[in-house]
């Protein structure tokens, strides 16, 4: 699937290829993927770098050598703030970075911001299976699982993201109202786990 060339495009590439696990390293290229065809079918514009680079590094958080003390969300965009820093980045421009990678897993915010971060939670959403892959093309669908397989990703997502719980488990407490209607109003609010084990994929 085509993504940008730019140097700075391909210097956030290399980064994900040397520190995500494989299947890790598939699911930033999809995610960049399915929202890029969604972003085609709606019509929508925006800055295809600045996409890219916030798509391709939103999941640094879950990788050894970035792991801090905030919530991995946090961890990765301070990461990836870090390094588009080294590399002459704007500052504007990382803020942007900053912002839809903190944001990708926090529903209805990114909407409201650059068109940028709001396809990051687009597109990580589509793979994750938080949001309909009706919004991309079966052809196109077919065509991204070919080129980045999911390599068992359901089971590895989840695996990753409990290995970064367990050693900071208070900073799992971030959707109060989800848990307030599971556990006070006892309603059939599905949990991350659920949404991801019955995403439309095979694994």
């Amino acid at each position: 699937m085509p993504h940008p060339d730019t140097p700075i495009a391909l210097a956030a590439l290399q980064l994900a290829r040397d520190h995500l696990d494989p299947f890790l390293f598939n699911h930033v290229m999809r995610s960049h993927a399915f929202g890029r065809e969604a972003a085609a079918l709606q019509g929508l514009v925006y800055d295809e770098e600045l996409y890219f680079v916030g798509a391709v590094l939103h999941d640094l958080g879950l990788v050894e050598r970035f792991i801090g003390q905030d919530r991995f969300e946090i961890d990765g965009a301070d990461a990836a703030a870090e390094f588009l820093s080294r590399q002459g980045y704007s500052d504007a421009k990382i803020a942007v970075v900053w912002d839809a990678i903190a944001l990708h897993s926090t529903p209805g915010v990114p909407q409201r911001k650059q068109p940028e971060i709001a396809l990051v939670q687009l597109g990580a959403g589509i793979d994750i299976g938080a949001i309909p892959r009706a919004l991309v093309t079966p052809e196109s669908v077919e065509m991204i699982l070919a080129e980045y397989p999911r390599l068992g990703f359901k089971r590895a997502m989840l695996d990753a993201m409990a290995a970064v719980i367990r050693r900071k488990p208070m900073t799992g407490a971030v959707n109060l109202m989800g848990e307030v209607g599971r556990d006070h109003a006892h309603l059939p609010i599905p949990g991350f786990c659920a949404i991801v084990m019955n995403a439309e994929f095979d694994e």
